[in-house]
């Protein structure tokens, strides 16, 4: 019976482990990135605080070349602010699209980069809408076109809840 005793011991000891490992893997895709949900446009405008966006380097395909980020001004976000960098030509991102970014993660107040795709030198695809990522890329993404930078100002209820953020976000593919 030590034996059957030993054997549950160690299969609960590898669930728990397993389950630990499945949910920092969920705990780090929700405060590294964002879920966006389309709620219309009549979020998208920008409000009298929100810094100019960057101009882009000048090359054949914008998106290619890694954006500087600009920290905001003015007080603390109260809405989702979208601000286009380059207007894509590709097809328009829809919710439940599995999409290919790449991004820049500021706070929004400035300070160094948070998180970068640029900084690994690899896009992140993920699901949009589908509650995997922060709710300002889910009310943020949808409506945009494939082949789009935009500037993203999140405000923290739809972010990590802690700090407001500036994100700039290269759609490069939505399937």
């Amino acid at each position: 019976m030590s034996d059957r005793t030993a054997t549950a011991s160690k299969r609960r000891s590898q669930a728990i482990l397993g389950g630990l490992a499945g949910a920092l893997v969920f705990v780090v895709l929700i405060v590294v990135f964002a879920v966006v949900r389309s709620d219309g446009d009549d979020n998208k405008s920008t409000p009298a605080n929100a810094a100019a966006p960057v101009p882009l380097q000048t090359s054949a395909d914008p998106l290619t070349t890694e954006p500087e980020v600009q920290p905001g001004t003015g007080g603390p976000l109260t809405e989702l602010v979208i601000t286009p960098l380059v207007k894509g030509t590709g097809p328009v991102v829809k919710a439940g699209q599995t999409v290919t970014f790449n991004y820049k993660l500021i706070p929004y107040k400035g300070g160094a980069v948070i998180d970068s795709s640029w900084s690994r030198k690899q896009p992140f695809t993920s699901q949009i809408g589908a509650g995997k990522l922060i709710a300002g890329w889910d009310q943020g993404i949808p409506g945009q076109s494939v082949g789009s930078r935009i500037q993203m100002d999140v405000p923290a209820a739809l972010a990590y809840k802690d700090q407001d953020l500036r994100f700039v976000v290269d759609i490069l593919d939505a399937q």
